[in-house]
């Protein structure tokens, strides 16, 4: 018994001691301090700030919408998507307060216009006032709507980007992978890769929650899938957190996304290819030909005594028609086709 309670003894002075001298921080921490990030040479830091309009709306108005703004996730979730850097709060203010401007400069254009129809024209007064509160209600109404969906056109037109490039960067990926580079080498790499637009950016955020916010890779690549407008992007982001949590192998992975993405690109292509046939069809029918015989029926009418009644008025249409229809129908086609081949080309 006294032997074993020699044992005991030795072994609980052992775990105070252990307990007493054991340090979970490093000595050299505690000087230290906080990590600490070098940057590049020659680099500053990036700070954001509001534009001087943008700054002005925030401090006239901005105690306002705080108190008046309802949450909006919507809005939160597109601001970040789009990479606009400012709070929901920042932008409603902004909003806000360019709508009551262009509404106040449109209720003065409205009452100078109604002053002037009513003193020069005799028109009445039921159609002055119908006049002037649709001058004050459709550009304020427009300019809320505008600005409202700035953050999700943004957002659109950053997912379009990154649809079109994720086979490029799936194959640099892959080949990164097939050397057995680390993932959050590859994403570190992918950041350096301007060719690869916005994935680049969304692979500098990645970067910058592991190096400078000291996440884990895995949380940093759940993240990044959170706010990314991509659906495809988020799925790709997803699975590579699944298959390294559940033990698989990444590098299988990255070879087959890189097949899928190429295949779907093809599919893409083709698809695009045809709707283009579809729309130049299309515009040989409804801007070249009826238009044309359009004209040469009103010419003949105009012409004709007789054949169209009012030939004053056939004129004026035939204007409209020459003058307003065919060239806005033409620049219509152009830009839709335009658009259409730009989102298509990398």
């Amino acid at each position: 018994m006294a032997g074993e309670s020699d044992l005991f003894t030795r072994i609980d002075s052992t775990k105070r001691s252990y307990l007493r001298t054991k340090s979970a921080t490093p000595a050299h921490s505690k000087e230290v301090g906080a990590r600490v990030i070098k940057l590049p040479e020659g680099s500053v830091p990036e700070y954001v700030k509001l534009t001087p309009y943008q700054e002005f709306c925030w401090r006239t108005i901005g105690k306002t919408v705080v108190k008046r703004m309802r949450p909006n996730p919507r809005l939160e979730l597109a601001l970040m998507q789009a990479h606009m850097r400012l709070r929901p709060e920042e932008y409603t203010a902004y909003v806000w307060m360019t709508t009551l401007i262009v509404g106040i400069l449109a209720a003065v254009v409205g009452a100078l216009f109604g002053g002037v129809l009513i003193a020069f024209l005799g028109v009445g007064a039921g159609m002055v006032t119908v006049a002037t509160v649709l001058m004050v209600v459709i550009p304020a109404v427009l300019t809320y709507v505008v600005l409202s969906a700035i953050p999700s056109s943004r957002a659109k037109t950053r997912m379009r980007d990154i649809n079109k490039r994720l086979g490029p960067a799936m194959s640099f990926i892959s080949a990164m992978a097939s050397a057995d580079v680390n993932i959050d080498v590859i994403f570190k790499e992918l950041a350096r890769q301007p060719i690869y637009g916005e994935i680049k950016n969304e692979a500098e955020w990645i970067t910058r929650d592991t190096d400078l916010l000291g996440t884990d890779i895995l949380t940093a690549i759940s993240k990044a899938a959170q706010r990314s407008p991509s659906t495809r992007f988020q799925e790709f982001l997803q699975g590579v957190v699944t298959t390294s949590t559940s033990g698989g192998q990444l590098k299988p992975y990255f070879l087959q996304k890189a097949d899928q993405f190429e295949k779907e690109y093809k599919l893409e292509i083709k698809s695009q290819l045809e709707t283009l046939g579809l729309m130049a069809e299309t515009f040989v029918t409804v801007v070249v030909a009826f238009p044309l015989f359009l004209v040469v029926i009103m010419a003949i009418m105009a012409i004709v005594p007789g054949a169209g009644g009012n030939t004053d008025m056939t004129i004026l249409l035939l204007y409209l028609v020459v003058g307003l229809m065919i060239p806005f129908s033409q620049f219509g086609f152009i830009f839709f086709i335009w658009n259409m081949t730009k989102e298509s080309t990398m």
